[in-house]
């Protein structure tokens, strides 16, 4: 299973290498736990964007979640 965490506006580019950028699947790892989700991805360099809602949300709570234990 994997999540989604997709920004409702997904006009973005990558900045290095100009292009739009993509829904996809990648590996997040944390204190030994990996999580795989969607996020907005360049198709060219395959560099993955957390955007800052994100990284003060939801991310933010798992890890503190993790850091709990």
């Amino acid at each position: 299973m994997s999540l989604v965490f997709l920004p409702e506006d997904m006009n973005w580019r990558c900045e290095p290498c100009g292009v739009p950028i993509e829904p996809g699947k990648v590996e997040l790892a944390y204190l030994g736990q990996v999580f795989h989700v969607e996020l907005p991805v360049c198709p060219k360099c395959g560099a993955a964007f957390v955007y800052e809602e994100l990284a003060l949300g939801r991310i933010f709570e798992v890890e503190q979640l993790l850091e709990d234990k």
